[in-house]
C-alpha cells in the first residue's frame, strides 16, 4: 500500500510540474516582450527593442550549468546561419562578469552575451531553472518559451516558421 501511495504521489508531482511548465509557456505566448537595457561583456549598452524587426532568441543560462553549456555551440551556429534575420542574446544568471567573459572567449561565442542585473530575470520569470529560451517574433511578441534545453532543430523550426 505504501508503494502504491508513493507511486501515485510521484505521478501527481510530475504531472503538476509539467502542468506548471506548460502554463508558464502558454502564459507568455503572444504577449509583448518586456524590454530591458543591459551592458554586454564588451561593455556596450543595448536595449532588447533595438532588435525589433528581427527574430530574437533570448537565452538565460549559467556558465556552471551543463545543459546551458551544451546549447551554446548550437546558438553559435544559429547566430551565424541566420545573421541577417535573427539575433541571439544570452543572459547569464547567478554569475560574475569575469567568468562570463572567459566562458564566451573559450566557446568562441559570436552572439551578444550579458550578465543579468537582477531585473531581466524578474521581467521574464522569475526564472527558477535554467536554461530558459524565449523566442520573440519580429513584431516583438513572445512566441515560445522553453524551460530546459532543446535541440538546435527545435529552435531552427521556430525560427523558420517566424521567418516565413
Amino acid at each position: 500500500m505504501k508503494k502504491i501511495s508513493l507511486f501515485i504521489l510521484a505521478l501527481f508531482l510530475i504531472n503538476s510540474a509539467v502542468g506548471c511548465a506548460d502554463a508558464q509557456n502558454k502564459k507568455s505566448e503572444y504577449e509583448k516582450a518586456p524590454d530591458f537595457t543591459l551592458t554586454d561583456i564588451e561593455g556596450d549598452t543595448f536595449r532588447l527593442s533595438d532588435y525589433s524587426g528581427k527574430v530574437i532568441l533570448l537565452n538565460f543560462f549559467g556558465t556552471w550549468c551543463p545543459p546551458c553549456r551544451a546549447e551554446m555551440p548550437d546558438f553559435n551556429e544559429i547566430a551565424k546561419k541566420y545573421k541577417d534575420n535573427v539575433v541571439v542574446v544570452a543572459i547569464a544568471l547567478s554569475d560574475n562578469m569575469p567568468s562570463v567573459k572567459k566562458f564566451a572567449e573559450q566557446g568562441k561565442l559570436v552572439f551578444r552575451i550579458s550578465l543579468d542585473d537582477g531585473s531581466v530575470n524578474e521581467l521574464y520569470g522569475p526564472i527558477r531553472a535554467i536554461p530558459v529560451t524565449v523566442i520573440i517574433d519580429r513584431a516583438f511578441n513572445v512566441k515560445k518559451r522553453y524551460i530546459g534545453s532543446r535541440s538546435k532543430e527545435v529552435f531552427e523550426g521556430d525560427i523558420e516558421e517566424l521567418l516565413r
